[in-house]
């Protein structure tokens, strides 16, 4: 029986208010917020990035798992913001983390479900018993071009699970499902993603999201009412609220992994960012599903059953909602000094 075994999130202490990004550029804040569900993101500091995040997430995620890190030898990072284009991130995480050097590693990039790619490939490499224990993390420092409808949302912040026997929550079954649409891109050189509105919703987002859900769901024989608690990737607060509608879910069920409203889109964090919140409040017993969006596109699901290990395991590392508490508000000249938006050439 195989699944997660320790999880831990990074969350940026500072935050950029939504009303302060559209005061600069004009517009209405209350609209906004009203639009997208986003009152506020987190920011990395100058000296955050995709590695620093990544690793302060696993070694929560090593804690709560309580393994000697020697043992951990898979390695997988999702982004789409690793700070080289030629070097791996996984190298200096896994140095970092004090990980085993016989590693089965990778970058990985999805757009927003590199997260959860990074969380199959670990586990299929235990279960196939190629590796003792898989490291999977989302990590991501998003950008939005100054003034685009992005930058209300595009925000920092990482998850790490590792994965193995003896589990915090058993992975039950998975499904993905994956298409050419062109709804979000960036492109060698670029500095900041575009995006094709049209395509946003209905044959990305929703196409994708209920897809993967609803295979999953036949997969294992499964029905919405099965499952305690849901988590959906979180572009915005509107898209997933629209979605766990259309399935039935109940708002207590998908409440608790709802963090975009204070935390932003956290790209490849976003959805297993929420995952993270549900099993901050999961009981043993319980089954949970996990799916994600990457744009371009695909939807991952996951379906995981939480064991009496969990009780154990959540107080060893800083829950989700402590670290959205730990906070300090910037305003937008600090923010786009902080993200590199200010050019001197």
């Amino acid at each position: 029986m195989f699944g997660i075994v320790g999880y831990g999130c990074y969350i940026p202490r500072f935050r950029i208010r939504t009303s302060e990004i559209a005061r600069v550029w004009g517009k209405d804040g209350a609209d906004i917020v009203d639009s997208l569900g986003v009152h506020e993101k987190a920011v990395a500091d100058a000296d955050e990035d995709t590695i620093t995040m990544a690793v302060e997430a696993g070694r929560a995620a090593l804690a709560r798992a309580t393994i000697d890190p020697q043992h951990v030898n898979a390695l997988f990072v999702g982004s789409e913001s690793h700070p080289y284009a030629v070097k791996p991130s996984g190298t200096v995480v896994a140095e970092a983390l004090g990980l085993s050097r016989n590693l089965f590693l990778a970058d990985l990039e999805f757009a927003c479900k590199a997260g959860t790619a990074a969380l199959q490939n670990a586990y299929a490499l235990v279960k196939a018993g190629e590796a003792k224990y898989g490291m999977a993390i989302g990590s991501d420092t998003a950008q939005g071009r100054p003034g685009d409808a992005l930058e209300y949302t595009a925000a920092s912040g990482a998850a790490a699970f590792v994965v193995g026997p003896n589990p915090i929550a058993t992975i039950e079954g998975m499904y993905s499902y994956t298409t050419d649409t062109s709804d979000f891109w960036r492109r060698e050189g670029e500095k900041y993603p575009r995006h094709g509105h049209r395509f946003t919703g209905e044959p990305a987002y929703f196409a994708h999201v209920g897809n993967a859900a609803r295979g999953l769901m036949e997969k294992l024989g499964l029905k919405p009412a099965d499952f305690d608690l849901v988590v959906f990737h979180m572009p915005n607060a509107k898209f997933p609220v629209r979605a766990y509608k259309q399935f039935g879910f109940e708002k207590e069920k998908w409440l608790p992994g709802l963090v975009v409203t204070h935390i932003g889109n956290t790209y490849s964090g976003s959805s297993i960012l929420g995952l993270c919140g549900l099993l901050d409040v999961a009981k043993p017993g319980q089954r949970i599903l996990l799916t994600s969006y990457g744009s371009g596109a695909g939807g991952d699901a996951l379906s995981f059953v939480v064991t009496d290990r969990i009780d154990a395991a959540r107080n060893r590392a800083a829950l989700v909602q402590d670290m959205i508490g730990k906070k300090q508000y910037i305003d937008y000249g600090t923010y786009v000094k902080l993200r590199g938006k200010l050019s001197r050439s």
